[in-house]
């Protein structure tokens, strides 16, 4: 009997990069792969990268050189990279570094098991297309094992935005919605295997606008209220959204949709008019402001998260107090906050930028008005008894580990706990990313 090979797979970046590695994977298994954990058990090896954050393409290439003594011990050993950095590099990877066999696009991973096929017959094949097909048509479905209690489902991928300072529309493409009855047959596929809470994935998941089964197009808001029709999913999620997009039947929905959580992920980027508009995110400060408070007003225990950019090009002291300012008003539970960093082909990319210690030290401020934000959310849940969806067990004897309605992570004791099951714990204890508490 033939042994089957061998896939690793290591993941960069956002949840859709992992959506997208758990495809990839499912492609590959038609053609007899199997997972496994270790680099050096693999018949192929591939890197799904991201692309957003500064020298990305050097840190693969970095990794491509950690793998090399492994192609070295066995040189049937495939190695391909996959994701953004694939598409904005393409044919430079191969020139780069030769002990890459493929290199694959976000869109065209469907056709991975050919590529894996000419790979082996000795080619080196690249794809970085934008395909008039819908890769998901040519997707096997996923296989029927059970999984754990939470998956990403992507229905949104692309971006028409298009800010200063982002490559999302030059690697991910034109924004384009799934059609809805087949993100329904693939949710309810998810539950049957055992999941009981999806984050819908987008990179710009409001703006969702896919075909509906009777003909008309369907809202992010519309997609939910059905979803929330299928049996035994519990929960909801979704990211990541732009402002532009919050549109008065999503808002709703967080005020009539019990199975929607009251956590929104909604990055502003910068409390600063004049940066905002340099960084062309055809909003202000004002708006984000007004549509906060009609959020809060229509779920009034929403917990809110953001990104946050400092020292963008041309950012002045005032530019950043702006953005404490912003914060201050807002309070948020979370946040991810980065330096500038120039991405090669954006329009931001020429721009002068700001003394590395400068931003240093605005980062660091930015950072430590969120993290007081967020441990004073923490500690406010302290005394409070909150629903918790368990996905494992904890260091501690008889603990278990899960996440909240807000997404706060829940360190919990009691009885029955299982993976899947949801609870009622009253917290009894916070610290800075988590909370502890005990089954009720």
């Amino acid at each position: 009997m033939t042994q089957p090979r061998k896939l690793f797979i290591k993941t960069y970046g956002c949840q859709m990069n992992v959506y997208d590695s758990e495809r990839m994977a499912e492609a590959l298994g038609a053609s007899g792969y199997v997972p496994t954990d270790r680099a050096e058990d693999a018949d192929m090896i591939l890197l799904n990268t991201c692309h957003i954050r500064e020298k990305a393409a050097e840190k693969v290439y970095s990794e491509l050189g950690r793998l090399r003594p492994l192609k070295d011990a066995n040189p049937d050993l495939k190695i391909g990279i996959a994701g953004c950095v694939a598409q904005a590099e393409g044919e430079e990877i191969l020139r780069r570094a030769p002990v890459v066999d493929l290199v694959v696009g976000p869109q065209t991973y469907h056709r991975l098991p050919q590529m894996e096929a000419a790979a082996r017959a000795g080619g080196r094949p690249v794809d970085t297309d934008f395909p008039e097909e819908d890769k998901f048509d040519h997707l096997p479905r996923g296989p029927r094992a059970s999984r754990g209690p939470t998956a990403f489902l992507t229905v949104q991928e692309g971006c028409d935005k298009f800010c200063a300072f982002c490559v999302v529309p030059y690697t991910r493409g034109a924004e384009v919605s799934r059609p809805a009855e087949r993100l329904l047959r693939e949710a309810r596929d998810l539950v049957a295997r055992g999941v009981r809470e999806i984050t819908l994935l987008g990179q710009n998941v409001n703006g969702y606008h896919g075909a509906g089964p009777d003909g008309t197009t369907w809202s992010l808001a519309r997609l939910v209220r059905a979803l929330a029709e299928v049996p035994d999913l519990w929960r909801i999620r979704y990211t990541t959204s732009h402002p532009n997009d919050m549109t008065d039947d999503l808002i709703a929905a967080h005020a009539e949709v019990d199975t929607l959580m009251p956590y929104l992920h909604l990055p502003v980027q910068s409390g600063s008019d004049r940066i905002l508009k340099a960084m062309n995110r055809k909003h202000t400060a004002a708006d984000y402001l007004r549509l906060i408070e009609r959020l809060r007003a229509a779920r009034p225990d929403l917990a809110l998260s953001g990104d946050f950019i400092v020292g963008f090009p041309g950012e002045t002291d005032q530019d950043f107090e702006d953005t404490l300012a912003l914060v201050r008003a807002v309070g948020y539970h979370s946040a991810f906050t980065f330096k500038y960093s120039a991405r090669p082909g954006t329009p931001a990319a020429e721009r002068p930028v700001l003394p590395d210690a400068e931003l240093d030290a605005r980062l660091q401020a930015l950072q430590a008005l969120i993290t007081e934000q967020q441990r004073a959310a923490q500690q406010a849940m302290v005394g409070r008894e909150v629903s918790v969806l368990f996905e494992k067990p904890g260091r501690l004897p008889g603990q278990w580990v899960g996440k909240s309605d807000h997404l706060h992570a829940v360190h919990a004791t009691g009885d029955a706990l299982e993976r899947g099951r949801l609870a009622r714990v009253r917290i009894t204890a916070s610290a800075p990313n988590s909370l502890a508490g005990v089954a009720v």
